[in-house]
């Protein structure tokens, strides 16, 4: 693992991370402050050798001192030398309990041993290291020595000659009462805990990334399924409207992700002439209904003619998002009460056109199997550049798996940090059952990189919607002032006759109206029927200074209707007569 992705995965798990190096540092911050202070005092003890007249014999000496040393530092915390220390000193210790407190080191390359003493008492602990040095002289020397037998008839037990010991024990630096406690140290302890915290925390991201088996990231899906993640769209703030965003706020992160999504598939399409996309999710709540609205919007602004369909006939959320009309729809069509263009409801970004879903129909899945759907599909390809249908969770129900049948390629939404792996598993599973093409997976509300390419942006939350860019021969005279009204070009006049033209030459169709066509509510057609293909375009206007804006005459005089929707969200504005034709035509 390399040390970017340690660093992605401290930042996603911040708080576990964070939660764990604080534990660990309260531990060791609690274990420090409240230990008992022990102090710390060391004698240092030189071992030599008489010196004889050579130089031979003073190597001799020097290496006997360097065999015997060891011995002697050994022989420290032994009870022949620890029993008298006790008895001295008057301590309630046994000599095993006071070898516990004491430590011998040998220096490299030196004829000194330190002799070190521990206690909770500083003069004590001096005391302990001073009586055991000069318990271990008396014992050396004692061992050292020959026997009462060997000096009075000067040879050993063995019949070597007895010699007397040469060997001197002498003290260079008696312990002295340590001012300070040499444990706790409390800075070098802190310091200790702080990093020992920070591995802690570190481990337990790394091992709470290990074992969480939802989706996080785009690499999770690639590493695990053989499809590719085509769009990556990072998570929004709560104060948004999530499924208005690419056309709300057209400058964010999002917008841009999903131009992004846009021109791959754009890529994906284009080469295999495919134009009828399928939006849905493993499960519910995972963002496909809004993925879809964005993906039509950002299409439709690139100047195709796209249709956005709600064939979701289990909970159905187009029509509330958009604030659209859903008493007829999809259903209505499918049973063949009314026709595709009578029943699509043009949003103000041009060139998108919605199918709401209709009435909900006890029998979905058979109904969107079916040949009716084919038809509508095969129609809709026709008539617009893109087709994008979001439909049901894939775990949830079969609507998707039998939709996918009529489709030119599916998109599968993964919410991050929602849905797990072996849920993704189980959803691709369903459509490569029916050999649906799954063109990717988008990785919904994704966590941002620090270095996130989107940075280059304006902040998502200063950005102000488009402006539409209205051209100058084509702009109301009213909006010039009085001396800069421009002329009306050639090329304006012959447009502007065509309209005239082709209103006189359509008209009013005269021909009786089927039932269900006639019922169509008024909202969405202002109660006449409207010539197939026709777009209603909105023109911002001014409100009037008692308040009243010109939907409000309009729809007084009838020349309007809109829609009863949410003061927040989309309304459809359908113009009837001549105004309507000349709109589109201009």
């Amino acid at each position: 693992m390399e040390l970017q992705q340690y660093l992605t995965i401290l930042k996603e798990r911040w708080s576990t991370a964070a939660i764990a190096a604080v534990i660990v540092l309260a531990v060791v911050s609690t274990l420090t402050l409240t230990r008992t202070p022990t102090y710390t005092a060391t004698n240092r003890v030189f071992v030599q050798t008489e010196a004889g007249g050579s130089v031979s014999e003073r190597s001799s000496g020097v290496n006997f001192a360097s065999q015997q040393i060891i011995t002697y530092a050994d022989l420290a915390k032994t009870p022949i030398v620890l029993d008298p220390v006790i008895e001295e000193l008057g301590l309630d210790l046994t000599a095993d309990q006071l070898a516990d407190r004491i430590s011998t080191r040998i220096p490299e390359d030196t004829l000194i041993i330190d002799i070190t003493a521990s206690s909770v008492d500083p003069q004590v602990a001096s005391a302990i290291a001073n009586a055991t040095s000069e318990s271990l002289r008396t014992q050396v020397s004692t061992l050292e020595a020959p026997t009462q037998e060997a000096a009075a008839t000067g040879t050993t037990e063995d019949g070597f000659e007895a010699v007397p010991s040469t060997v001197e024990l002498t003290v260079i630096s008696a312990a002295a009462t340590p001012s300070s406690p040499a444990s706790p140290n409390i800075p070098r302890d802190l310091a200790l805990g702080v990093l020992l915290a920070l591995l802690a925390g570190l481990a337990a991201a790394v091992v709470r990334d290990f074992l969480d088996n939802r989706v996080r990231r785009p690499a999770d899906i690639e590493a695990l399924y053989d499809l590719p993640v085509i769009g990556s769209i990072p998570s929004v703030h709560s104060s948004q409207n999530v499924a208005l965003i690419a056309a709300q706020k057209p400058s964010s992160v999002q917008a841009e992700a999903y131009r992004e999504l846009r021109t791959n598939l754009h890529f994906m399409l284009t080469a295999d002439r495919m134009n009828t996309l399928l939006v849905t999710s493993s499960l519910s709540g995972e963002g496909k209904s809004s993925t879809a609205i964005n993906l039509a919007q950002v299409l439709a602004q690139a100047g195709d003619r796209v249709l956005l369909v709600d064939a979701d006939l289990r909970r159905p959320s187009l029509a509330t998002e958009l604030g659209l009309e859903r008493t007829v729809g999809l259903t209505t069509v499918l049973i063949g009460d009314v026709e595709l263009d009578d029943v699509t409801q043009p949003l103000e970004t041009a060139g998108l056109d919605v199918l709401t879903s209709g009435p909900i129909p006890p029998n979905p899945s058979e109904l969107l199997g079916s040949e009716a759907m084919r038809s509508l599909l095969e129609a809709a390809s026709e008539a617009y550049d893109y087709v994008v249908v979001d439909t049901a969770p894939l775990l949830a129900v079969t609507d998707a798996v039998a939709l996918s049948r009529f489709v030119d390629g599916s998109l599968v939404v993964a919410q991050s940090d929602r849905v797990k792996k072996q849920q993704l598993g189980e959803a691709l599973a369903k459509m490569d059952s029916v050999d649906a093409r799954v063109l990717g997976v988008v990785v919904n509300n994704a966590p941002r990189d620090v270095r996130d390419v989107y940075t280059y942006l304006p902040d998502e939350e200063s950005s102000e919607p488009a402006v539409s860019v209205v051209p100058a021969e084509d702009r109301p005279a009213e909006a010039w002032p009085e001396d800069a009204r421009p002329s009306r070009s050639a090329s304006s006049e012959h447009r502007h006759e065509e309209a005239l033209e082709a209103e006189e030459a359509t008209g009013d169709r005269p021909e009786a109206l089927p039932a269900a066509r006639a019922a169509r509510p008024t909202a969405m057609h202002g109660g006449r029927p409207a010539a197939p293909r026709r777009r209603a375009v909105r023109r911002p206007e001014a409100t009037r200074p008692d308040g009243t804006g010109p939907a409000d005459a309009e729809r007084s005089s009838g020349g309007t209707h809109e829609a009863d929707v949410p003061a927040d969200g989309p309304t459809l504005t359908v113009s009837g007569g001549a105004g309507r034709q000349g709109a589109r035509s201009a």
